[in-house]
Formats: structure tokens, sequence, C-alpha cells
């Protein structure tokens, strides 16, 4: 039976948990996770965990977290004063939204903290730093 190898598509059901067995989604109640095997549509560390599985396989994958969202970096904490975000915005602790960078790129920050004067933006995926768990159903190779 053939093997996953780099360039198939496949389909897989699984689990993503962390360290501690919280559950952060699954498939099982969905639709399978279908993807490529190239380095662009999963993360790196669920991409190299399917290689070599044949339809039909289960296994538990630990992803360690360079090779899933990457390492949790201290340099994308980024505090502003108040009055350089809208003044019509809602801001809580835990409020995610996009900011423009001066090269016109958007991206993702959630706010940390807040105080009267300043607010502390976090521009790292929420899961930088953290190891995932995968349980790993290869359905097919396509």
């Amino acid at each position: 039976m053939k093997k996953v190898k780099r360039g198939d598509t496949v389909r897989v059901h699984y689990t993503r948990r962390l360290a501690d067995g919280t559950v952060l989604d699954s498939s099982k109640r969905l639709a399978p996770l279908q993807f490529k095997i190239d380095g662009r549509q999963a993360i790196a560390g669920l991409e190299t965990a399917v290689i070599g599985m044949r339809p039909g396989e289960s296994k538990l994958a630990t992803v360690s977290a360079e090779d899933a969202f990457g390492p949790y970096q201290a340099q994308r904490i980024q505090r502003v004063d108040r009055e350089e975000l809208p003044p019509d915005m809602e801001i809580a602790v835990g409020q995610q939204f996009e900011i423009i960078r001066p090269d016109g790129q958007r991206t993702p920050v959630i706010i940390k903290e807040v105080s009267d004067s300043r607010v502390t933006l976090d521009a790292n995926h929420p899961l930088a730093g953290m190891n995932l768990f995968f349980d790993i159903n290869l359905l097919s190779i396509l």
C-alpha cells in the first residue's frame, strides 16, 4: 500500500491538544482536513508527521513549537498610547484585531494589558511557543 510522500495531497481526521490535554480543535465531527504536503498548507510538524503513513493508519504526533507556530517572541509585544487607537474602539483584554504595518501588511494582534493611558498588543500567534499534540488518522492519499 502507498505511503505519503512530499507532493501528495492527503485527507486526515485529527484532534489537536495542548500538553495538559486541552482539546483545541478536531475534525472528527466535521469534514476531514485536506492538504498538500508542500510546506504551505499545514504547519510543518503536521506535514512531517503524516509523511510515511499509509491510508487507515493512526498515530499520535508531538509537534514542537518551532514546527507549529514558532517560538514566542518578546519583540512582538508593543505598548501604544491609547489615543493611537480609534476613539470609538472598545478596548478590552483578549480582544483581537488587525493593525496595518508601515509596509501595508496586516498583522493580527491581541490586547494583553490595558491601563488608563497605554495598551499592550501582542502580535504572536496565540499558540506560539507551545508544543502541540495531534491524534492523526490518515483517511486517504488523493
